[in-house]
């Protein structure tokens, strides 16, 4: 009887122990939760960082493309660049406007004539039977056209020329002046201005 007894209590001992055990750690978890051993919350630093770095970035690229030529040769190629820049709208004008010379020839030809007399318009290089009604308001609508096209060509001219003394100003640029320019233009293959020819008065009665 007292073995049997002894046994009951070492085995209550050892429950006892147990559940003891079970509730420290329960409670040692339970402080864990509440007060884990790092902070979880993440600091805004390196985004901020991040950000700097970004902005720092950008002003470094905005110096280096707003950085100054660094020798002469540099300003002289930039300068000779902006030079053919503006010669080729130069002579892309003076070719328009003999395009538009040629079709107010054209214009003041045969509007005077017989709307319903014959004349020929060249397309694509072949001529073509037409009226002088269907191909006077043809050729004005052109002649149009390319007053339209001069004028927003003028207005890059300007700005070009302004850009160019600007930048003349600024590097202390001079230059002799030529004709050279001028008698490159004045040998300038003429255009065709349609091609429109008109028939003979008889042929329309």
């Amino acid at each position: 009887m007292q073995g049997r007894h002894g046994r009951d209590q070492k085995l209550e001992s050892s429950r006892k122990h147990e559940a003891t055990q079970r509730t420290s750690l329960h409670n040692s978890s339970l402080d864990l939760c509440r007060n884990p051993p790092f902070s979880p919350v993440f600091s805004s630093s390196p985004i901020r960082h991040f950000a700097n770095s970004q902005t720092q970035r950008k002003k470094m690229a905005s110096k280096s493309e707003s950085k100054e030529p660094v020798n002469e040769q540099v300003i002289a190629n930039m300068y000779a660049a902006m030079r053919s820049e503006l010669n080729q709208i130069y002579s892309k004008i003076t070719e328009l406007e003999m395009e538009v010379s040629e079709h107010s020839l054209v214009i003041n030809a045969i509007q005077p004539l017989d709307s319903s007399r014959k004349c020929y318009r060249m397309i694509g290089g072949v001529l073509v039977e037409r009226t002088i009604k269907e191909v006077l308001p043809a050729v004005q609508r052109n002649k149009e056209g390319l007053e339209e096209v001069i004028s927003r060509l003028n207005e890059t001219l300007e700005k070009k020329k302004k850009d160019i003394v600007d930048f003349e100003t600024k590097y202390k640029i001079r230059i002799k002046k030529s004709d050279d320019e001028a008698k490159d233009e004045s040998g300038k293959k003429e255009g065709s201005a349609q091609g429109v020819l008109v028939g003979p008065a008889s042929s329309s009665q």
